[in-house]
């Protein structure tokens, strides 16, 4: 079929990502691969040209991870995990492209990446600029900013001697048009409720923000604990990543201030499950006690307003990329928000926080890209690690292949991109 000719798609059921109600037999008209018209089914006049079929499938919006890390597997290996994190460029390309064939295989067609020491995502998307290798879309900083001796070497780097962080981010080459900065540690895995000092006082991530923005640049900070959040939040960052322990009065001025929270609840679930496995120095009982206490955060955000995007972490120990998405809508079900909401979670937010007007809820006048699950509402989001179909322009794209082992990606020219990572 050609895209450049109106042809029209029964759903079952429509998702549509704006958070609303689920709606029921619909029907989408597709013109030049634009959504020209959303109408019931019973308006639809017979004979008014080709309509396919998907009234036993939900369609649902395209999805974005608003926080990934593409150069890191998600295994609980250690051995596989300490030599990924000191692998050079030429290692970590191939590990990159699966990573993001493993996100597009789960609908997942746009992420933002945390940052890695080398800057590895952003020379691997300047290599491959132009290229249709993999229609998912990226957004990356390079590498983050972290103070000198404090927590974020794996992601990023710190100022140099005697340089302010405005001034190492104005002489950091192959700048982008999103800066990440560290402002506080990791979570503790033996004590829970820990919190660390902010890296950064609140007028040098001001300093930094301020003009970012006049670049057009976003801003996003690793913060967790009240005083790093509450600084990045002053300072006018556009999201929190993480945020453990920020505590309510943080989330209300959040919530004041419409600053993104991108709160990745499934990392604890996950060091819970693997614990045992990847590392002797996590306590399971303490990240389940992060866990509980993330999703009272959330439970809260939820009912005062708060901008939140779904972001997995994936890469982190335990945290696989593509398929976590399905883990952590789970969770934010788990908190109270409805599957309509978690798909706006993971589709209009996402799209929101990363500038991609492209992307986002399905409506009248956006690129017909969206998902197919067969089945009804009530087997999402279990369903999205089995998709039917992703539909880019209003057609099925050839790169989606789906086995009934594996789903495995082919690109046009019928190159097999199939086979697992170790995980």
């Amino acid at each position: 079929m050609d895209n450049r000719s109106t042809h029209r798609i029964r759903a079952g059921w429509l998702i549509d990502g704006s958070g609303g109600p689920i709606l029921k037999d619909r029907v989408i008209s597709v013109e030049s691969g634009m959504i020209s018209d959303i109408s019931t089914a019973s308006e639809v006049r017979p004979g008014s040209g080709p309509v396919t079929d998907l009234s036993r499938c939900v369609i649902l919006p395209v999805l974005v991870d608003s926080h990934v890390h593409l150069c890191m597997s998600g295994s609980v290996d250690p051995i596989l995990r300490s030599g990924q994190l000191r692998a050079g460029y030429d290692a970590l390309a191939p590990v990159i492209a699966e990573h993001l064939r493993h996100h597009f295989s789960h609908g997942v067609l746009a992420v933002r990446d945390g940052g890695d020491r080398l800057g590895s995502v952003l020379r691997y998307l300047q290599e491959r600029q132009g290229r249709s290798e993999n229609p998912v879309i990226v957004k990356s900083p390079g590498s983050a900013f972290h103070q000198d001796g404090r927590y974020g070497s794996l992601i990023g780097a710190p100022p140099r001697p005697g340089e302010s962080l405005l001034q190492a981010w104005h002489t950091r080459p192959n700048r982008t048009d999103l800066v990440k900065i560290v402002n506080s540690g990791l979570n503790s895995m033996t004590r829970f409720g820990a919190q660390s000092p902010p890296q950064f006082t609140g007028s040098e991530l001001g300093e930094l923000v301020a003009e970012a923005k006049r670049c057009g640049c976003r801003v996003m900070v690793h913060a967790n604990g009240r005083l790093p959040v509450q600084e990045a939040v002053q300072a006018g960052c556009d999201s929190i990543e993480h945020g453990f322990f920020m505590d309510r009065d943080t989330l209300d001025m959040m919530a004041e201030a419409g600053i993104f929270w991108v709160p990745t609840v499934y990392t604890m679930k996950a060091y819970a499950q693997h614990a045992g496995v990847c590392s002797a120095e996590i306590d399971p009982k303490v990240a389940e006690k992060n866990l509980q206490s993330q999703l009272q955060q959330l439970a809260y955000a939820r009912d005062r307003g708060v901008e939140v995007a779904l972001g997995t972490d994936s890469g982190s120990i335990g945290v696989l990329h593509g398929e976590s998405m399905v883990e952590e809508m789970k969770l934010f079900m788990q908190a109270g928000y409805s599957l309509s909401e978690v798909i706006r979670c993971a589709s209009e937010q996402g799209a929101r926080l990363l500038g991609l007007q492209e992307l986002g809820a399905i409506g009248v006048g956006k690129p017909a890209h969206f998902l197919v699950a067969r089945g009804t509402p009530a087997q999402l989001p279990r369903k999205l690690s089995y998709l039917e179909a992703i539909y880019l322009n209003g057609l099925p794209s050839p790169l989606y292949r789906r086995d009934p082992d594996y789903t495995t990606l082919r690109a046009y020219e019928g190159v097999d991109f199939g086979g697992k990572v170790r995980y």
